[in-house]
């Protein structure tokens, strides 16, 4: 079994990447989003759950993370709990159950701060785009799907997004062993990746 990290800012085209190694690999590929386990914040008042910050590791629940990877890495079937930005809570009645598979992928902005779930990672790369870039993916995602207007979303990436990445997230480019610039549109970059990938899974298929 391999176990893939995909890292990098918000808006840099992480996505991009893990669709792109999916489609090569197709049903061998189970993708574990870092958003997934946002702690629960449903004890906060309502009114205040907008001020917390998701782009600090401290918003991440590393404990169940690391957990389920490690049980997905046994040949374990785990239930993958659901989170909402909207809310701000994760369900208590609904999880997504997720089978075990050759190539697990996990993805998002603050999985390489973690040490424990790094060291579960055969290959991190880290995704790379210009800032201007990320703002503006960004803003058509916060205006999108969370509610936000073009102020309060200029707001948030001054406050919260920008600090949090150069705090966190561009210092953890050095845990990377493959580093993807210009986003999820460097084809280039996608292909040494996938063979990268596919000769490491034919090393793992010779040991069994």
């Amino acid at each position: 079994m391999l176990v893939i990290g995909i890292a990098g800012g918000s808006g840099s085209g992480k996505t991009t990447v893990v669709k792109a190694i999916t489609q090569q690999l197709g049903g061998q590929v189970v993708v574990i989003p870092q958003d997934s386990y946002y702690k629960d914040s449903s004890h906060v008042p309502v009114e205040e759950r907008r001020n917390i910050n998701f782009d600090h590791p401290d918003a991440i629940d590393w404990k169940l993370m690391c957990q389920q990877i490690r049980e997905l890495k046994q040949g374990r079937t785990i239930e993958q709990p659901v989170y909402s930005y909207i809310t701000c809570s994760r369900s208590k009645t609904e999880t997504v159950t997720v089978e075990p598979a050759e190539v697990i992928i996990i993805e998002g902005i603050l999985i390489f701060t973690c040490k424990e779930l790094r060291d579960q990672m055969n290959i991190k790369i880290f995704v790379d785009a210009d800032d201007d870039d990320r703002l503006m993916r960004i803003m058509v995602r916060d205006i999108a799907e969370r509610g936000r207007t073009v102020e309060t979303a200029i707001e948030h990436y001054c406050d919260t997004v920008k600090p949090m990445h150069l705090q966190f997230i561009e210092p953890s480019k050095r845990f990377a062993d493959i580093i993807v610039p210009q986003g999820g549109h460097n084809k280039v970059a996608i292909d040494v990746i996938s063979a990268t990938v596919e000769k490491a899974m034919s090393k793992i298929g010779k040991k069994k």
